[in-house]
């Protein structure tokens, strides 16, 4: 079975979408990606790249009136959310796919995720759930689903779920909660019951991610890593882990988030990501070397920061490292072989 993805980054995200895409090749997968540029800088170092199995698709191409008519009122982060369902629309109808998965530009693959498209069978649209963990759950702020792997097939269903949320994301798409929306995310959480052809990912390898990774144990098997939910014994192979809340900062440092990462998850996913990272990195400034692909920002500094550094030392999830030192410091995943 071939698989049609699409994502969207722009250049301050293009070693993460670099990187995802070398992931996903690594597995084997039978795909086509198609990378939607968000700016021409990451259109020019694309076409450069020449890479197999992607078709890059630019902002003149893509954008209709509809989407420039709200991009003045929206945030850089906010568009691209209201840009996500439009991407698999134009994928369909331009290209005439038979379905279309969006992927976030911050996955990395670990195994072919066809087996993820699989498990929908005669379902018309694939959503997958975040699974918090209960200490950080926050559906009703957030939403239920995560709009990191979602599928639609180029059906009656599967185009009627999907014109209706790019209708509703045209409408309303901000980084605020207001009257159960969140985002383009929080329209997701009744799809179940107000769509049908709707199946829910059942996988626990697709959808990993710092919310909920600590409900697993993680290793490193003769087949690649291995995890294991700690409620029920079941053990499963990671299909892609959700590197969201990873963060370059200006002065040599990375923040891994603000959630409960184990020694063997920072060693087992984080260490060899950031491997993958740099390298994708030395890749792009061969090409470029005027900007930084990582996006790195400005340190936080004042009161309030330093405060809020304090707290996390204190609950234990103060996961800010220079990146050399951890790329060392976890470099021999020692008991995690």
């Amino acid at each position: 079975m071939k698989s049609y993805f699409c994502t969207l980054f722009d250049s301050y995200y293009l070693s993460r979408g670099l990187t995802m895409y070398r992931s996903l090749a690594a597995t084997g997968a039978d795909f086509h990606l198609y990378i939607f540029a968000f700016d021409d800088r990451c259109e020019k170092i694309l076409k450069q790249l020449s890479l197999p199995a992607v078709t890059v698709v630019s902002l003149r191409e893509f954008e209709d009136e509809e989407l420039l008519s709200v991009k003045p009122l929206r945030s850089r982060a906010e568009y691209c959310w209201t840009c996500s369902s439009s991407t698999i629309l134009y994928c369909l109808q331009r290209f005439g796919l038979p379905h279309c998965t969006y992927i976030d530009a911050d996955l990395y693959f670990y195994r072919d995720p066809v087996v993820l498209l699989e498990e929908m069978g005669d379902h018309s649209v694939l959503i997958t759930e975040h699974r918090y963990s209960p200490q950080y759950e926050k559906a009703v702020k957030a939403g239920i689903y995560c709009v990191q792997f979602i599928t639609f097939k180029n059906d009656a269903y599967g185009l009627k779920t999907l014109q209706w949320w790019r209708d509703r994301c045209i409408e309303w798409c901000y980084a605020r909660q207001e009257e159960g929306k969140f985002g383009d995310q929080k329209y997701l959480d009744d799809w179940p019951e107000r769509f049908k052809n709707v199946w829910v990912l059942q996988h626990l390898g697709g959808g990993l991610a710092a919310w909920n990774i600590q409900q697993y144990d993680v290793r490193e098997g003769p087949e690649g890593l291995v995890c294991t939910e700690r409620k029920t014994g079941h053990t499963f192979l990671p299909v892609f882990y959700h590197f969201h809340y990873l963060r370059f900062l200006t002065d040599g440092r990375i923040e891994l988030g603000r959630r409960q990462l184990s020694e063997a998850v920072k060693a087992c996913f984080y260490q060899p990501y950031l491997k993958e990272l740099e390298e994708s990195k030395r890749r792009i400034q061969t090409l470029d070397n005027t900007f930084d692909p990582h996006g790195a920002a400005p340190p936080p500094s004042g009161l309030k920061p330093a405060l809020v550094s304090l707290l996390r030392k204190l609950k234990g999830v103060y996961h800010i490292y220079y990146l050399d030192d951890f790329v060392k410091q976890y470099a021999d995943h020692g008991p995690y072989h």
